[in-house]
């Protein structure tokens, strides 16, 4: 029975607790597929003669999905004769969940999602700053970390101009765009300035501006990863704490050999996929609207079914995307309502969702234990 077991009492019958049990298992929630009562949704529920008054915790960000989980509580509950009127209030509760075996997690960050693609100019930058905006606006605290340190183009897509402050001189404060925490070895060099190091500068770095940046209570980090499966992605795998990955290909063979790469990677060091994004999915012309599948049909969806995991769903070749990542203005920000940010919004939700229905991790949740001998 979840939860519900110690909400109910103030004079609730046991014939009515049933009933309310009953009812809340047949409410689906339309992401995770699970009904109320096994999300452990329900947090308070209080009956005063015939109105029912009850708090659903979300253990994802999905503001824009309340009201119809709202119109589907009230339709269920009000079929019931000893209740006539039901208010239902609304939260975000996203707790930490497990990483990857012997990484430990970090202070102030619930769950970190890698963003990966195994070749580069598959728009996954893109993709991380539009899925990492959109779990904000759906009521999540969110950060962004730019990992491509030889290509860094995150603050380019953010508008971001200003350096990171070190008010103590050894750690850093995270640049804001957008309601966004962000960080970026672009916003410490010129422009034009090119990288020219060799692995273990690079991975150290990494580590550095993960760790050495004082992030704000984050119910994610999404980490857009340089392409391939190198340096970069194995310092990710022993040292930091991910919670899932994504992979962003596009329909086009060449690209897919990759992307598969890139997965079996992330199987092989115990990092679960979360699914995978099929990015340039098709072109429609602006002119005549014809629509056209320039670099195949179903890609992404085939690979998502050999392997097993999630498609979490296919974006258009369009221009508009990619003149907003230009201007510093990303499509989920710039056409909030559009087809394509509602997109980029149905991804988060099934992302944040997976990830919302995963076994908890306690380790922030005990205090350290320090034994000295006096």
């Amino acid at each position: 029975m979840g939860i519900l077991n110690s909400l109910f009492g103030n004079g609730i019958s046991q014939e009515l607790q049933e009933q309310l049990t009953k009812k809340f298992k047949s409410i689906v929630d339309p992401t995770s597929q699970q009904d109320l009562d096994s999300l452990n949704a329900i947090s308070d529920l209080k009956i005063k003669k015939d109105t029912l008054s009850l708090t659903i915790a979300m253990p994802y960000p999905c503001k824009s999905l309340w009201p119809s989980i709202e119109q589907n509580i009230v339709h269920e509950l009000t079929q019931l004769g000893e209740i006539n009127h039901v208010t239902v209030n609304f939260q975000t509760k996203v707790v930490s969940h497990d990483a990857q075996k012997g990484v430990s997690p970090l202070a102030n960050i619930k769950n970190i999602i890698a963003i990966a693609s195994g070749k580069g100019g598959v728009g996954k930058s893109t993709t991380s700053v539009n899925i990492a905006l959109a779990l904000q606006q759906e009521g999540a605290t969110v950060g962004l970390l730019d990992a491509d340190i030889y290509g860094p183009s995150i603050p380019t897509m953010l508008n971001i101009k200003e350096k990171p402050q070190s008010p103590d001189g050894k750690s850093m404060q995270p640049l804001a765009a957008y309601g966004l925490q962000v960080m970026s070895i672009g916003a410490l060099i010129e422009e034009d300035s090119p990288m020219i190091w060799r692995g273990p500068i690079v991975t150290q770095t990494l580590t550095q501006l993960l760790k050495e940046t004082n992030w704000d209570d984050l119910d994610y980090l999404i980490i857009d990863l340089p392409p391939g499966t190198g340096d970069v992605q194995l310092t990710l795998s022993q040292q930091i704490p991910v919670t899932g990955s994504v992979i962003v290909t596009t329909p086009q063979q060449v690209s897919l050999i990759d992307a598969k790469k890139g997965l079996k990677m992330f199987e092989k060091v115990e990092i679960p996929v979360l699914g995978i994004i099929e990015n340039m999915s098709t072109h429609v012309c602006s002119n005549c609207g014809y629509e056209e599948a320039i670099f195949g049909a179903h890609g992404g969806e085939n690979m998502a079914k050999e392997y097993k995991v999630d498609f979490l769903g296919a974006l258009p070749l369009d221009k508009r995307i990619r003149e907003e990542s230009d201007k510093g203005k990303p499509t989920v920000t710039a056409e909030p309502n559009s087809d394509i940010a509602l997109k980029y919004r149905k991804m988060a939700h099934k992302i944040s969702a997976q990830i919302g229905i995963k076994k908890r991790n306690y380790a922030n949740v005990f205090p350290n234990i320090v034994i000295q001998n006096n």
